[in-house]
Formats: C-alpha cells, sequence, structure tokens
C-alpha cells in the first residue's frame, strides 16, 4: 500500500519530486484542464506500467528504453483516438500535450524505476498512486489559477470576473501558483 500513497504526497511527482513541469504549467488555466490532463497521464501511467512490468524479463537491456518509449505511445495513441472520439473539446483544449505525454519524464520515470522491477499489481498501484498524485496537483494548481484569475472554479461562477487577476491565467500566474502551493506542501510534508 505504502507503493501506492507515496506518489500522493511524499513523492508527489509535481511537488515532491519536481517533475512534468511542462504540462503542469501549461495546461492548467483552470480545474478541468489540470484534471483532465492529469486522468489522462494516471491511464498511461498505469497501463504502461502493467505492459512494462509484464515484459520486463523479454526486454532486452539493450533496447530497454526504446521499448519503453513504444509501449508508452501506444497507449498514448489509445488515449489519443478516445479523446478525440468521446471528448473533443478537452482534446482541442489539451492539443499539443497530449502527445509530449509520451516524453514525459514521470511516465518514462516509473517504467525504468519501478515497473522494470517489479510485479504487476505493484506496477500497476505505483501508476496509480503517481497517476493520481499528479491529477491531484494539477487539479489543485488549476483550481487556484481559474479562481484567482476568473471568479470561476469548474466553471461555477464565484464572483464577477472583472475583479479576478489575469496574471493567473497567463503565464506567469502558473510560476506564481505553482511555487507558493509547491511551498505550502513541502513545508506540511516535511513539518
Amino acid at each position: 500500500m505504502k507503493t501506492f500513497t507515496n506518489g500522493i504526497l511524499k513523492e508527489n511527482p509535481t511537488f515532491g519530486l519536481v517533475l512534468g513541469m511542462c504540462p503542469t504549467l501549461a495546461t492548467t488555466t483552470s480545474a478541468v484542464n489540470g484534471m483532465s490532463m492529469g486522468l489522462a497521464t494516471m491511464f498511461v501511467l498505469v497501463c504502461s506500467n502493467v505492459v512494462i512490468s509484464l515484459l520486463k524479463n523479454v526486454i532486452p537491456d539493450k533496447v530497454r528504453i526504446p521499448a519503453f518509449i513504444v509501449v508508452i505511445a501506444t497507449f498514448v495513441s489509445i488515449l489519443q483516438l478516445l479523446m478525440q472520439a468521446y471528448v473533443p473539446a478537452i482534446y482541442a483544449t489539451l492539443g499539443l500535450f497530449i502527445p509530449l505525454i509520451v516524453v514525459n519524464c514521470i511516465v518514462l520515470g516509473r517504467a525504468e524505476a519501478f515497473a522494470c522491477k517489479n510485479n504487476i499489481g505493484l506496477s500497476a498501484l505505483d501508476g496509480l498512486g503517481m497517476g493520481l498524485g499528479f491529477t491531484l496537483s494539477l487539479t489543485v494548481i488549476g483550481a487556484i489559477r481559474e479562481l484567482l484569475g476568473t471568479g470561476c472554479i469548474f466553471g461555477y461562477n464565484l464572483y464577477s470576473s472583472q475583479y479576478g487577476a489575469l496574471i493567473f491565467v497567463l503565464a506567469p500566474g502558473a510560476f506564481i501558483c505553482l511555487g507558493y502551493v509547491m511551498a505550502l506542501v513541502n513545508k506540511k510534508i516535511k513539518g
């Protein structure tokens, strides 16, 4: 069970390990976008971890990383097709960042550090925990940016958008929000 919970706070990909910063900063303009990107990454993490764990004894060491990338790219392609078919608006919003999951250091790092050394069950739990941690961090950052920038959260107006600070919807707001949330989370974890 420790495998599952590590990714949520202690080894959170965003706040603890500082991985996956590109989608973290670029896609968190709203809570829905952050949550969608996190869930997409979690899907790829869990599926690729399971398949890599299954194939760990078959893949030769010389082609280990390219084989991992092929497995990850397969699940990203499946994800893209599913998103285009069933949630085209979210797919259009996230755009380029969906194919970039293939080279996301969280996914490749978990394949290399965990899935290729552990059994299927633990690898699935590791992918789920890391994916959940990533999803929570992106959703929190997106919610804060959306609330401060537009006065909305998950599309619900809490106050007039004229009082929102536009900087939080723009790139500098992503850095500011990430820095403050990361500081708060690390202060809570480290005491």
